[in-house]
């Protein structure tokens, strides 16, 4: 599959090495290729990486990624899966850039024929493609309106070591805005345990 990442940070490059190992075609996108050619991987233009791609994710910064992908322009991203992994912030960690809504639905609203998948926001880069790295289970989200581009997101999670009983589907995109505002917990968690590597996992209560 062709994919294509919008954003050269710990992120994009973490997903990069992890679906180029399991065979995709990824192309980074970044706002000046020419000084990131020295990441091991193939990188070009925020457009000529979203044009090139049959699923799109966002890892630019959270608070600019609305304005970077105007820029791109809605012809580049139409029919695809576009899968968000963008969570917005103050400078300072201390509060989110779409405190009553959510990176996500925003940008479902502003393409709207583009299906927009949330997931992998409630975690470091780290564990996003090693998640066998932790003990025990541990969850994963997805927020759409799209069931297939859902299920696209769902076998990309997979190749990236995720099993089915770890990704859970929490509902519509509206639902994005619960994994975002995770973030200050996020930070707050790993003020407690002294890392950022670890996850949570949704416990049942027993039947």
């Amino acid at each position: 599959m062709r994919i294509g990442i919008l954003g050269t940070g710990n992120v994009g490059r973490a997903l990069a090495a992890g679906w180029s190992a399991a065979g995709h075609d990824v192309l980074l996108g970044s706002r000046q290729p020419k000084d990131r050619s020295d990441l091991g991987f193939a990188v070009a233009g925020l457009g000529e990486a979203a044009g090139h791609a049959e699923v799109v994710v966002n890892a630019t910064p959270g608070a600019a990624s609305l304005h970077l992908l105007e820029a791109i322009g809605a012809s580049a991203l139409a029919g695809k899966t576009f899968i968000d992994v963008g969570v917005g912030l103050s400078d300072d960690f201390t509060e989110l850039s779409h405190p009553n809504s959510s990176l996500s639905e925003q940008i479902q609203r502003a393409f709207p024929e583009t299906s927009v998948v949330k997931t992998l926001c409630t975690m470091d880069s780290s564990v996003m493609t090693q998640p066998d790295a932790l003990d025990g289970p541990h969850t994963v989200f997805l927020s759409g309106n799209s069931a297939e581009a859902k299920q696209t997101t769902a076998q990309l999670l997979s190749d990236l070591g995720w099993s089915p009983a770890s990704q859970l589907d929490i509902g519509d995109i509206t639902t994005a805005r619960g994994q975002e505002h995770f973030a200050l917990l996020f930070m707050g968690i790993a003020g407690g345990v002294n890392t950022h590597t670890f996850n949570i996992h949704v416990v049942e209560r027993k039947r």
